[in-house]
């Protein structure tokens, strides 16, 4: 069991995996987003970017999962509905694009859209413009798309959400029913289309228990020792540490 394991992370990457993971779970737990940006990456140059999806997904909808009850009644499916619905339909483009990508060229766009989405938070940028159906859907359509070519699908979301003037629970529910909504559905879409193999399903089942470790104590050490907007600028700090990583690795290697 154990060398089947230490198989399905080529050795070498599993150790990465495993440390990548809990960094991710301690920024989830301490920042509450940032998980699946933080692993993209390097998930994809260490299994393939088709494999990276369905791992980090596979994670994430694990989460989502445990989520979704405790806040369903508190999100606006007003909102949610046509934007996941948009998201679904855009998703096989998504996975013909992680088809036809090579690697480097996907590890480089998702680490251009996580430098991106960091400079904004920074930046303290805000969509000003009304939430329309129209707007609802273009935002629903490229997180789909984005989410099923480099499993980062929430800059988009997050950065439209964020925008209006819900209280922090809405905000909370909207985007954990968002990836409830939506993930699952990727997973068997990469699955059925043969992209992706079931070894990288088998990754996220082995690396849940990291990621939800890493959480839990980012959720029980860090939370009440300083200001939320410290944790924030830290995890962001990371993204972007990482996000540089991947556009620099070719003069790096």
């Amino acid at each position: 069991m154990i060398s089947y394991i230490v198989s399905l992370f080529a050795g070498v990457g599993l150790w990465t995996a495993l440390c990548v993971t809990l960094v991710a779970g301690l920024m989830r737990g301490f920042a509450g987003f940032g998980s699946a940006m933080l692993m993209a990456p390097i998930f994809a140059i260490l299994f393939g970017s088709a494999e990276m999806v369905v791992t980090i997904v596979a994670i994430e909808l694990v989460v989502s999962v445990q989520l979704f009850p405790q806040v369903r009644r508190d999100a606006d499916w007003r909102v949610l509905a046509p934007m996941s619905l948009a998201a679904c339909a855009a998703m096989p483009l998504g996975v013909w694009l992680l088809a036809s990508v090579d690697k480097g060229t996907i590890v480089t766009a998702v680490s251009a859209v996580i430098v991106g989405f960091v400079l904004l938070m920074w930046s303290g940028w805000k969509y000003t413009g009304k939430r329309s159906m129209a707007a609802t859907v273009a935002v629903g359509a490229v997180s789909g798309a984005m989410m099923a070519t480099t499993s980062v699908g929430g800059p988009p979301v997050l950065l439209y959400l964020l925008s209006g003037n819900d209280p922090p629970r809405v905000n909370r529910a909207n985007i954990v029913t968002y990836y409830f909504l939506t993930q699952f559905l990727l997973i068997v879409i990469v699955l059925a289309t043969g992209v992706a193999g079931l070894d990288a399903l088998l990754r996220g089942v082995v690396l849940f228990p990291v990621m939800a470790l890493g959480a839990w104590v980012g959720g029980r050490a860090f939370h009440g020792l300083a200001s939320e907007r410290l944790y924030r600028n830290v995890a962001l700090a990371i993204l972007f540490a990482t996000g540089v990583f991947g556009l620099v690795r070719n003069w790096l290697v």
